[in-house]
């Protein structure tokens, strides 16, 4: 397993586990994957847990806590793939970061209706994964460009 301390920088695959820029979107891609197992599961578990304990949860009468819960969710399965392929913590929280970033000025946003609840989480994809990609450029050792 690749470890923080161990990666090193490489401009080309060289063919042993996919470095370079293709080992780089390949593992964008296994990222984006992680995180809708993470949302699919852990929203699935949060919908049975909210259901038998009898609360009331309405993604549009409560569209923060349904953003947050999902920024949660996809963190929880990126953060389990990211630490199975040997990321150190700094650069997962970093990760974690770009899954509530877009909260803190999306938040503000809706409180002054500029923009609508329905569009909520459109825009946080929208703003999510190019701030994944933004940080992983800033890391092109830990992620194998």
């Amino acid at each position: 397993m690749r470890t923080h301390e161990d990666s090193t920088v490489r401009t080309q695959d060289d063919g042993e586990g996919g470095h370079g820029w293709w080992g780089f979107a390949r593992h964008y891609l296994e990222m984006v994957v992680a995180m809708v197992v993470g949302m699919l599961v852990l929203g699935t578990v949060t919908d049975i847990a909210l259901t038998l304990a009898d609360v009331e949860f309405s993604r549009a009468g409560h569209p923060e806590l349904a953003l947050l819960e999902m920024a949660f969710d996809m963190s929880v399965g990126m953060t389990v793939w990211m630490r199975l392929r040997g990321h150190a913590w700094p650069d997962v929280l970093a990760m974690c970061g770009a899954m509530f970033a877009p909260a803190v000025a999306l938040f503000p946003l809706l409180w002054l209706d500029v923009i609508a609840a329905d569009s909520l989480m459109v825009l946080e994809h929208v703003l999510m994964l190019p701030l994944m990609f933004v940080v992983m450029l800033r890391h092109r050792d830990e992620y194998g460009a």
